[in-house]
């Protein structure tokens, strides 16, 4: 047996498998990342958005699913230190940047029956 397929031996199990697709669909829905079961750090791309995640339900199923796994390293973030207004992310929606409120929407030509109006 190779030393991916035992690792990826928790897969086997269906109550495993049956929470991994779980949070897969999670992670799809609120990410827009589909992951794969070929992936080589698979564990480790789960944990970072489970760890991610705004979603309860995605957060309740990976702590149901990390005992399963064996030999997952999951080693807790250092507290990271206080943010200031500037070092604030910016607005997030499925993974991408929002622009700011304060951006001047790009300008457009418009056309009316052929005709460019203003």
């Amino acid at each position: 047996m190779s030393a991916l397929a035992f690792e990826r031996s928790w897969l086997m199990n269906p109550g495993s498998l049956k929470l991994f697709h779980q949070c897969r669909r999670l992670i799809q829905s609120e990410f827009g990342v589909k992951l794969r079961l070929t992936e080589d750090d698979l564990e480790q791309r789960l944990a970072e958005y489970a760890g991610k995640t705004r979603s309860t339900d995605l957060a309740k199923t990976w702590e149901t699913l990390v005992p399963q796994i064996p030999g997952l390293d999951i080693s807790q973030p250092e507290e990271e230190p206080v943010k200031t207004e500037q070092d604030r992310p910016k607005r997030m929606y499925r993974g991408q940047p929002v622009p700011d409120d304060d951006t001047p929407a790009p300008s457009r030509t418009k056309i009316y029956r052929g005709q460019v109006v203003s």
